[in-house]
């Protein structure tokens, strides 16, 4: 039985937990290669091992240009060209308008906004045409929370790229969306929300208020990536696709 990614090659950046990670595993077991990013060796490694199949770790911070170049210097030792960028690494912390530091702010837009703008931009060499990419936004790019501004901003600034995107690439036809998770259970959710009973109390409350009554898997996100780089979505382009139990839809 064949697999819809067999023979393509596809970056997965921020691919060792969470959303990433189950990612790259879905893409992984549709037969394509994949090459998935992280800053720490330990938690890259464990991921390699976890996703299986044709993977390649690459240890890199994509706020930083030179580990993207890296990258790609490592998908040209293999292959000629790219199939899918799934423009996932990213994170935040809290911090309420009146304690914003410089530095909050930089480290926020640098990972988020400039990782992702020179992780597409540079491979842009590789990428066939009729490529597929996919940017990771959030709820937060059109829903308030509190003492998320920044992160807020940048996953605004995410969504705005791939409605600019789809007509500077589409004499190359490819296909840039965004996919904009809600509250999911993942590592880094979980550290966010302090971790332990404070962890888990904040998710049975978002729950609460989430027409599907859960939080999300990161599984369930990873589906939606795989539609939006598969050809069942040829004709879907520049949206913004809610996984969220209906979340920011009420």
């Amino acid at each position: 039985m064949s697999k819809k990614f067999e023979n393509k090659v596809v970056i997965v950046t921020g691919g060792t937990s969470g959303i990433g990670l189950a990612t790259a595993k879905a893409f992984s077991e549709q037969g394509a290669a994949v090459f998935v990013t992280g800053r720490r060796k330990e938690a890259l490694d464990a991921a390699v091992k976890a996703i299986g199949g044709r993977v390649t770790g690459i240890q890199a911070d994509m706020s930083k240009l030179t580990d993207i170049d890296r990258l790609y210097d490592a998908v040209q030792q293999k292959h000629p060209q790219i199939d899918v960028v799934f423009a996932n690494a990213g994170g935040g912390e809290f911090s309420a308008l009146g304690t914003i530091t410089e530095e909050h702010y930089q480290n926020t837009f640098e990972i988020n906004v400039k990782g992702t703008l020179f992780t597409v931009q540079k491979a842009l060499p590789l990428l066939r045409d009729g490529a597929s990419i996919i940017l990771t936004s959030s709820t937060t790019s059109i829903s308030g929370t509190p003492a998320f501004s920044v992160y807020s901003a940048t996953k605004a600034a995410i969504r705005s790229f791939a409605r600019n995107w789809i007509l500077d690439l589409k004499d190359r036809r490819i296909r840039v969306n965004a996919v904009s998770p809600g509250v999911t259970d993942t590592a880094g959710l979980n550290e966010l929300f302090g971790n332990g009973d404070s962890a888990e109390n904040t998710k049975s409350y978002l729950a609460s208020l989430i027409p599907a009554g859960r939080i999300g898997k990161p599984e369930e996100i990873a589906k939606a990536v795989l539609f939006l780089a598969s050809e069942d979505a040829s004709f879907v382009n520049g949206i913004e696709l809610f996984v969220d139990g209906g979340q920011v839809q009420i």
